[in-house]
């Protein structure tokens, strides 16, 4: 299947199922489709790209946001943080990304591999390390597939940047960016260890994006109908 272009009203069925996926974890998407609806006036457009068309030697960006969900509502959300976290890992690296997925589906974290995408002109992948949304890193698919947990980028909104280069497990990845995170004022956007095109193809959850924007458009079709979203 090739790469298909996601329309804004996508992104705000998006926003409504990643609320489901998420089931009360991941924080809110409003924020991030805010900055999406910016972005989509000023021009830019993202395009979503099937796991399996990924090629095993491309690298993947595994992007999300950290930190306390309050602060994530008081704090505005400025998407160009997101993008600079890649560029960052890029930069770190000496690589460069076929795409960017999401290390979790459910909540405000669906939105931002779309975020990051719209500013370096790259595919979003349909794929996820979570299905939902789950508390640390350590419960994510590549995880439980014992991949490597590092480099690690933090960015935030006042130019503060990290890489963590190597820690020896998950939970440490875990412990140490969510100490950087609470220095930052406890939110920060991170880019994740990069993933090959073979390890998400094997690890990943794939489909969450598109199985997310469905199920948004069914709740949105109800409440137009004011019919039962469950019924």
């Amino acid at each position: 299947m090739p790469l298909r272009d996601i329309t804004l009203d996508d992104i705000e069925s998006l926003a409504v199922g990643a609320w489901v996926l998420g089931t009360g974890g991941g924080g809110s998407p409003y924020l991030g489709l805010l900055n999406m609806r910016a972005l989509y006036k000023e021009g830019h457009r993202v395009q979503l790209m099937p796991a399996d068309e990924l090629a095993d030697d491309d690298w993947v960006a595994a992007v999300s946001n950290m930190g306390a969900p309050l602060v994530g509502q008081e704090r505005l959300t400025d998407s160009r943080t997101i993008a600079r976290a890649v560029a960052l890992m890029e930069e770190h690296i000496d690589i460069r990304f076929r795409g960017i997925m999401s290390l979790e589906i459910g909540g405000g974290n669906s939105i931002q591999p779309l975020m990051a995408a719209a500013h370096l002109k790259r595919p979003v992948i349909d794929s996820d390390m979570m299905g939902r949304a789950y508390p640390e890193a350590q419960m994510t698919s590549v995880a439980v597939g014992d991949l490597k947990p590092c480099p690690l980028t933090t960015v935030d909104v006042r130019g503060l940047e990290s890489v963590v280069e190597s820690v020896p497990t998950w939970k440490w990845m875990e412990r140490v960016s969510r100490k950087i995170c609470v220095e930052y004022g406890s939110i920060a956007s991170t880019c994740k260890a990069p993933r090959s095109g073979a390890e998400v193809k094997k690890w990943g959850i794939h489909g969450t994006t598109t199985k997310a924007i469905a199920i948004g458009h069914a709740v949105r079709e109800a409440q137009r109908r004011h019919e039962d979203p469950i019924a």
